[in-house]
């Protein structure tokens, strides 16, 4: 229980200390106009306020990760309380802050447009094709993950079929519409209903008096597997996520002031960690330990986990609720991820999205293969999701840590947590089975072998950046400066 609390009470004073810190270090132009006026188009761009930035960018990124994550990371025991309040705090808000601000002073430009720009031209086209396949796994991850709760919401009186149906004509009309016409008027709503049952159960555990379990280092679960890499890929939203650097430019283009970026993009970091730590308390104390865990998830998945631990804590009334807050997580994280995989295409290509019908052109292929992707099994897209997603963050943090040594800033801040999941991302991929499948200490070496040299690439192309004066951003205009 203590470990618990002391995390919580460090995940709101990493927002007010390290996230302070993080901001002085970019540097906040409180004059500087935002792209929400300088490219406003009535679609994507438009000026909105803070609350609802807010709110908005904390369902965006918070989809079933947070909770699905945790609960599965919960198997390794409470080091993973570690992992989500340093990650969150030195990694993950600071990943989310920076991939933001720097959108924004770039008239709200995706990560292909950024990592072309500060990584080198061949980086965009392959950051392109990994963001769109990294929203297609996370859109169809997040229409198979609600269908599920739904259905056993329910008890099975609707089909899987039909609940499909209806969230992919939900999210093709939050991918076209305006932003201000569903996005931005119904997820401050849907925020309060998702902050409301993830603070209900965090409550209930700590009044209950839940045998939440100390840290303990020697935890090595499930089945003695190693926490590096593995946690770390577990636990992605909540602690670090790339897909949130695919959300965050949704936000820059509809952000009113610079001065407003901590708030929305560290401090919704920090309140996806905060929920993160709740739902990983929760699958470590209501089932018996790691086997009763275990055998509920190999029973029902971690959607099972959610339905008996809202029951368990909140009740037969109070858990229904709390499990339509996790059904709004993925829901509202889905639709934008096809709309920012709309924005991505539209912006490689440079075709204009004011007309519906160009819009159209791009979204419904997108929607043809997500649906074709249901049809594969949730574990096997969980395992590709879980890594496309780190992977994506580790080149959000490498442009980020480019755009602070051109511009003779603390670096390290970006630097050193990507370089450490560049290690965890690679070591992943050579020693997994949907990877490489070689053995751990040849994965290890061939890890640090390959970190090493990105690493060298790294500084070989920021000295040529900063003493070929490369722009950091472009004026109101939309011309660099």
């Amino acid at each position: 229980m203590y470990s618990f609390i002391a995390g919580i009470i460090l995940l709101i004073a990493g927002y007010f200390t390290y996230g302070k810190f993080v901001e002085k270090v970019f540097g906040v132009k409180k004059e500087r106009q935002t792209p929400a006026y300088t490219h406003k188009d009535g679609v994507d761009y438009l000026p909105m306020n803070t609350k609802k930035n807010s709110l908005i960018q904390l369902l965006n990124i918070a989809g079933v990760g947070p909770i699905f994550g945790p609960i599965m990371g919960a198997l390794y025991g409470p080091v993973a309380f570690l992992w989500i309040v340093l990650g969150c705090i030195f990694a993950g808000a600071v990943h989310d802050y920076l991939t933001g601000m720097i959108s924004i002073r770039n008239r709200g430009a995706h990560l292909p447009e950024l990592a072309g720009k500060f990584l080198g031209s061949f980086m965009k086209h392959v950051v392109n094709a990994f963001a769109i396949l990294l929203l297609l796994l996370v859109g169809t991850v997040f229409v198979t993950s609600p269908a599920g709760l739904l259905h056993n919401l329910m008890n099975g009186w609707m089909s899987m079929g039909l609940i499909l149906g209806a969230i992919f004509i939900y999210y093709i009309l939050a991918t076209l519409l305006p932003i201000d016409k569903i996005i931005g008027r119904f997820y401050p709503i849907f925020g309060a209903l998702l902050l409301i049952s993830a603070l209900g159960v965090g409550a209930s555990l700590i009044i209950s008096g839940a045998p939440i379990p100390e840290i303990n280092l020697t935890n090595m679960h499930p089945d003695n597997a190693p926490i590096f890499p593995l946690l770390f890929l577990t636990i992605s939203c909540g602690a670090l996520s790339g897909f949130h650097a695919t959300q965050t430019p949704i936000i820059s283009r509809t952000t009113e002031n610079e001065d407003q970026g901590r708030k929305i993009f560290y401090g919704m970091m920090i309140a996806e960690g905060v929920i993160a730590m709740i739902w990983a308390a929760a699958a470590m104390s209501l089932f018996n330990g790691s086997a009763g865990l275990n055998e509920l998830l190999a029973a029902g998945g971690p959607a099972a986990v959610v339905s008996e631990a809202s029951k368990l804590t909140l009740g037969a009334v109070g858990g229904t609720l709390a499990v339509l807050g996790v059904i709004v997580l993925p829901i509202t994280s889905g639709d934008t991820a096809f709309r920012s995989a709309r924005m991505i295409i539209a912006d490689y290509i440079r075709f204009g999205q004011q007309k519906l019908g160009n819009r159209l052109v791009i979204a419904l292929p997108l929607f043809v293969i997500s649906f074709a992707l249901t049809k594969i099994d949730f574990e096997i897209l969980w395992r590709y999701f879980s890594w496309a997603n780190q992977s994506t963050a580790v080149i959000a943090l490498w442009v980020a840590s480019m755009y602070l040594f051109i511009a003779r800033k603390n670096y390290w801040i970006a630097m050193i947590p990507g370089i450490f999941m560049t290690m965890a991302t690679v070591t992943y991929i050579l020693n997994a089975k949907i990877g490489f499948g070689l053995s751990m200490n040849i994965s290890y070496l061939g890890a640090a072998i390959a970190t090493v040299i990105i690493t060298v690439l790294f500084y070989n192309a920021a000295g040529r950046a900063r003493k070929n004066n490369i722009a950091l951003e472009e004026d109101i205009t939309g011309r660099v400066a």
